[in-house]
């Protein structure tokens, strides 16, 4: 039985919004997970807590809030993260980023 690291959308159209769940691997994409680890917004946004001008200037950002000690736990356990959480958890220092296997 594998389990997988995954995203399952949410969200309207062309505004994306996604869960980072812990689920079987044959399971659908947005079916019931074994946990929500964390959720991840990949539309830039501006930070909001700046002056109007700073805010122009400011560089948008994706929002991505993760569960660190789960996600250190089901890796442990053997589950395996898609290539799309594998880069995320890699920017959380998670996991060693994947280099490309010379062809």
């Amino acid at each position: 039985m594998v389990v997988r690291i995954r995203l399952a959308r949410f969200g309207n159209k062309h505004q994306p919004f996604y869960n980072i769940v812990v689920a079987q691997a044959r399971t659908a994409r947005n079916s019931k997970p074994l946990e929500v680890i964390g959720t991840y917004n990949p539309v830039p946004q501006r930070p909001t807590n700046l002056s109007e001008e700073e805010a122009r200037s400011a560089r948008p950002y994706k929002d991505v809030a993760l569960d660190r000690s789960r996600a250190k736990y089901w890796l442990g356990v053997g589950a395996q993260p898609s290539d799309s959480v594998w880069r995320l958890l890699s920017l959380a220092g998670l996991s060693e980023s994947k280099e490309k296997a010379p062809k």
